[in-house]
């Protein structure tokens, strides 16, 4: 009996730690602070690590194969005693079928990232309070990534968490820390789930999926066919323009794809390169460096 016991146990142990959504990794740099004593920050580090990697964050059991893999580079610029000021970058990606390649789903710089600390208290998300500015700006990009990984695999499949991201805006909202207001043109965390939940940015969200579940995942059966479709899900965002120009979306989405798209129509079959320039320049003109290195 006690020998069942101990595997049953173990058993439940192994379905928890499995069911995990990411495979993230947190980096905290002090560099900038010039503090002498580091512990503070390696402490801060591997917490946030804990935190991420080991909170239950939806219903759903993901293998191991599944998570999402993401990084979070948090660069301090200062500290006194529980107090930081601090920037972060979030990156994720997501696998391409039938290839070992990740493509960068999501490439984002936050800079207003305040929060107060005490070297070793646990960090605890609570989706019905705001405790916490480290715990709140944390758990909001978990949702994000989680609520991009989704829309790549069916169309609009991150609803769910983009809602969980904007509940914790909701939360945030009256609090002294910078980076939840409604001010629109701020690029604040309010207007990037706004604009992801928002119909008038939905061919953002039709994009993710075709540029890659039609796209990309059948790239190396198809090649041909997958740039026809990645470049057709790239003149979405002519349509996008028209009724919202210098989108935030179209921003985020080139900051993660611009090297990749390069890549992908400077090899291979031919597409019309000429048109496909000429949409990109209009969409995406801050690259545009990168859009003339496109060649055969």
């Amino acid at each position: 009996m006690h020998r069942l016991l101990l595997l049953l146990v173990g058993l439940l142990a192994l379905q928890f730690v499995g069911g995990q959504e990411l495979d993230c990794t947190v980096t905290v740099n002090s560099d900038q602070v010039g503090q002498t004593n580091q512990q503070i920050f390696k402490t801060l580090e591997r917490s946030l690590n804990d935190f991420v990697n080991k909170t239950k964050w939806t219903n759903r059991v993901y293998n191991e194969n599944e998570r999402v893999s993401a990084r979070m580079f948090i660069t301090v610029t200062r500290y006194e005693s529980d107090q930081f000021e601090a920037n972060i970058q979030i990156q994720s990606n997501r696998p391409v079928f039938n290839t070992s390649y990740e493509s960068p789903v999501f490439n984002y710089k936050d800079n207003a990232f305040n929060f107060r600390y005490q070297e070793f208290e646990p960090l605890v998300y609570n989706p019905n309070s705001f405790d916490s500015n480290l715990v709140g700006v944390i758990s909001y990009y978990v949702y994000i990534i989680l609520g991009l990984d989704a829309d790549t695999f069916s169309l609009e499949g991150g609803d769910e968490y983009f809602r969980k991201a904007q509940n914790i805006v909701t939360q945030a909202q009256g609090t002294n820390f910078s980076g939840w207001g409604q001010e629109t043109g701020d690029r604040t965390r309010f207007e990037l789930v706004d604009n992801l939940l928002s119909n008038s940015f939905r061919e953002y969200r039709i994009a993710m999926y075709n540029y890659h579940r039609k796209g990309l995942d059948i790239l190396a059966d198809n090649n041909s066919t997958g740039k026809q479709v990645i470049a057709g899900s790239l003149r979405l965002f002519e349509t996008l323009m028209k009724r919202r120009p210098n989108a935030f979306l179209i921003q985020t989405f080139f900051d993660a794809k611009a090297e990749e798209i390069q890549n992908i129509f400077s090899d291979g079959p031919k597409v019309d390169i000429v048109k496909l320039k000429e949409t990109l320049n209009k969409v995406a003109p801050f690259y545009s460096s990168t859009w003339n290195e496109i060649n055969y």
